[in-house]
């Protein structure tokens, strides 16, 4: 394997692992607990699942390759929260990793964006390396936040993949 596709296959590694650490920290919750708020910021588990599934479109279809097809619904819910049932959210989420997963095999790590994100951070991320980090790094950080609100909700601490 080429330098190259060691790296690629090293940083798909670390996103695949946030990824199914976000999940595992969700799962067994229940639909109510889904969409409970229990942070004065008001979002809830559920919210930051889609959320984090509009971050894998926004940067790996829009920012990436310049293009994503258009959602059938409006991203327009009150920040980290949605009026959709958990099996809609689980499966978006599902399919933007797996089309993220799509571009990132296709894609060199070199490559320009085609799209772009607003300043600053649209200026500082210029190729595909730094928009993965950047999601394994966002992807990780709100599995940070759902940890906290998983042990608030139920008690139960120290999920994620085994």
């Amino acid at each position: 394997m080429n330098p190259d596709g060691m790296e690629k296959k090293t940083l798909s590694a670390f996103l695949a692992a946030q990824r199914a650490s976000v999940l595992a920290i969700v799962d067994g919750l229940d639909t109510q607990a889904l969409t409970s708020s229990v942070l004065p910021s008001s979002w809830t588990p559920l919210g930051l699942v889609e959320h984090l599934g509009h971050a894998e479109r926004h940067w790996f279809q829009e920012v990436v390759t310049g293009a994503a097809e258009p959602l059938t619904w409006p991203d327009d819910q009150a920040p980290l929260t949605t009026p959709r049932a958990p099996d809609v959210v689980f499966a978006f989420y599902a399919d933007q990793c797996r089309r993220s997963d799509d571009v990132i095999a296709r894609t060199p790590l070199s490559t320009p964006p085609r799209g772009h994100h607003p300043d600053p951070m649209g200026d500082e991320l210029i190729d595909l390396r730094g928009i993965i980090l950047h999601v394994i790094e966002e992807t990780a950080r709100h599995a940070g936040h759902l940890d906290i609100v998983r042990e608030l909700l139920d008690g139960r601490t120290g999920l994620g993949p085994r």
